[in-house]
């Protein structure tokens, strides 16, 4: 089904293994005729500028009108609300739908006219051991005059156990801690209003937000119960 938003969870760190997974289940079934893009965020550009197998892959620069432009391909779009808040939030917050409030793919949706399918997953965030995010720290030593790496603020700014490194301090790439990850497609949200008026309602906006985090979050612990039931 194209144009439709496949808003996804985020885990893992910057080797995001549940996107991998997500990457080949999509196109597993749908093969690579049925297009859809991936919103990446604009500091991996920075930061990587020849992100060549990324492209390949069907990423394009996080904007709405780069979604909009898909969306009059006939295609999807693929995003992650939570960003790296989400793929560094804390180990703890595993079993968490977690998107830091960001409500902007909700706006995309209503104003596009298209339905939401969340695609969640488990497992992933064992792959790295995340145990505290110092960002505010970081931040007041950056108002002091320490530069930004990159000339870019990372937003996140965690402290984790993984490889190859073992300990390390900051959102640097890491290789996989070996993990089961479950990967599950929820059934289609779709919302009473769409339009441009109902993207500008501030309070439809927090409704249809809290609606999809609610569902997503009901998923999730029925994923986790099941893998806790099997693994009994």
């Amino acid at each position: 089904m194209a144009g439709i938003i496949y808003q996804q969870t985020h885990n893992g760190g910057l080797a995001v293994p549940d996107m991998h997974m997500f990457m080949y289940d999509w196109f597993k079934r749908f093969g690579t005729e049925r297009l859809v893009y991936g919103l990446m965020h604009p500091n991996a550009w920075s930061v990587f500028p020849t992100t060549r197998l990324a492209v390949q892959c069907g990423a394009v620069r996080y904007h709405p009108k780069m979604a909009i432009a898909a969306f009059e391909r006939n295609a999807s779009v693929g995003v992650y609300p939570g960003g790296c808040l989400d793929v560094f939030r804390p180990h703890s917050m595993g079993n968490k739908i977690y998107f830091a409030g960001r409500k902007g793919f909700i706006k995309l949706a209503l104003r596009a006219e298209v339905p939401i399918i969340p695609m969640i997953s488990h497992g992933a965030h064992d792959t790295l051991i995340v145990r505290a995010d110092f960002s505010e720290q970081v931040k007041q030593l950056h108002e002091w005059g320490m530069p930004w790496l990159f000339g870019l603020d990372p937003e996140v700014f965690p402290i984790y156990i993984g490889l190859p490194r073992g300990l390390t301090i900051g959102p640097f790439p890491n290789f996989l801690l070996p993990a089961k990850i479950h990967t599950l497609v929820c059934p289609p949200i779709v919302f009473e209003r769409y339009g441009r008026d109902a993207a500008r309602d501030r309070d439809y906006v927090d409704v249809c937000y809290q609606k999809v985090l609610t569902k997503m979050q009901q998923e999730l612990d029925k994923l986790v119960e099941s893998k806790s039931e099997h693994n009994l």
